[in-house]
């Protein structure tokens, strides 16, 4: 393999291989790769949230981190309404 050069068509298949070759490694690294990789998509935000806080609660990340990476997996029409609106978030806990 070249430097610069993908191979891998999802991170799943990269985690995978990592495992492989170097252990387990981190497992704080390989929990914040998995919540990184959630995304609402077409599912309902119940569903997604859920998902979400069973991978934050593994994670370990909070506060803003937190916040950002939920946005950052939510729809993106929904992303666009919080951002429009008045009172931002600042938690995704009840």
């Amino acid at each position: 393999m070249e430097i610069g050069t993908l191979e891998y068509r999802t991170i799943g298949k990269f985690l995978t291989d990592l495992k492989k070759k170097f252990g387990e490694g981190d497992d704080e690294i390989m929990k914040v790769a998995e919540l990184k990789k959630i995304k609402q998509g077409s599912r309902m935000m119940e569903k997604f949230v859920q998902k979400f806080r069973r991978a934050f609660r593994e994670s370990e990340y909070e506060g803003r981190l937190l916040v950002e990476e939920f946005k950052r997996g939510i729809n993106e029409v929904i992303r666009r309404k919080l951002m429009e609106a008045k009172r931002l978030l600042k938690s995704i806990k009840k």
